[in-house]
């Protein structure tokens, strides 16, 4: 990857990047700044992605939150053990990876570390995945057909045949965009040898998240028994035709 050193940013650029991207592209307030913020997914404005425009395209940008109990106390900080062993580098190289695999992800633009002393913090743009809408928005308007959830399980399955694990294979990581679907956020994710107990483990992590969804949001259309079994029929067909 190519690196652009903007003192104390460091960033790092992915093949599709723009010749004009520098670091003011990951700072909210610069891009409103010049009238290219077109949104953000969280209209609270709680550690939202912002959506922005510039030649034609429009980019995402999202920044590196921590969660669970860590995230209560260091919000955004991470310990920095070397360039390579971080997190924006980690997933911009594995998202590269991935597009060149011709896996369904978004096509990734840069990242950006910014380093503090032992800690860092860090930010990510790709491009964004046109009229695209989480798993859980799809459901909340209605049902996915039976053989929209064996298409899911197709897609997850070629994930998986190449050794792609996701860190945080959830409903709402999963898009739909004109009838294909995408998977996104891959931090902390990597490349593996394909084994089933990686595999089986990402699969459930997953089916928790939909009866996670299911019992918090309501009128989520998902039948359990037969929309699931439809997904792993979907799954263990393209499974087995990679073996």
């Amino acid at each position: 990857m190519k690196i652009l050193s903007f003192p104390p940013h460091r960033v790092y650029l992915a093949p599709d990047a723009p010749a004009m991207l520098n670091a003011d592209w990951f700072e909210p307030g610069w891009l409103s700044a010049q009238n290219w913020v077109t949104g953000s997914s969280d209209s609270s404005g709680r550690n939202p992605a912002w959506f922005f425009q510039q030649d034609g395209q429009t980019y995402v940008l999202r920044h590196y939150w921590r969660g669970g109990l860590p995230g209560k106390v260091f919000r955004d900080g991470y310990l920095y053990l070397g360039e390579r062993r971080s997190r924006p580098w980690q997933e911009l190289e594995l998202m590269v990876a991935l597009k060149e695999k011709g896996l369904p992800v978004a096509t990734p633009i840069a990242a950006r570390l910014t380093r503090a002393g032992l800690n860092y913090r860090a930010d990510l743009i790709t491009v964004m995945i046109p009229d695209s809408r989480d798993l859980v928005k799809v459901l909340s308007a209605g049902r996915m057909s039976l053989e929209q959830w064996q298409a899911l399980g197709r897609v997850l399955a070629r994930f998986h045949n190449a050794g792609v694990y996701h860190a945080d294979l959830n409903a709402r990581n999963v898009l739909l965009s004109h009838g294909a679907f995408y998977l996104i956020d891959f931090d902390r994710g990597e490349l593996k040898t394909p084994q089933a107990g990686w595999q089986q483990a990402n699969m459930a992590r997953l089916h928790r998240s939909l009866l996670k969804e299911q019992g918090r949001v309501d009128g989520l259309q998902y039948d359990d028994a037969t929309d699931w079994a439809a997904l792993m029929a979907g799954y263990s067909s393209e499974l087995a035709s990679a073996s």
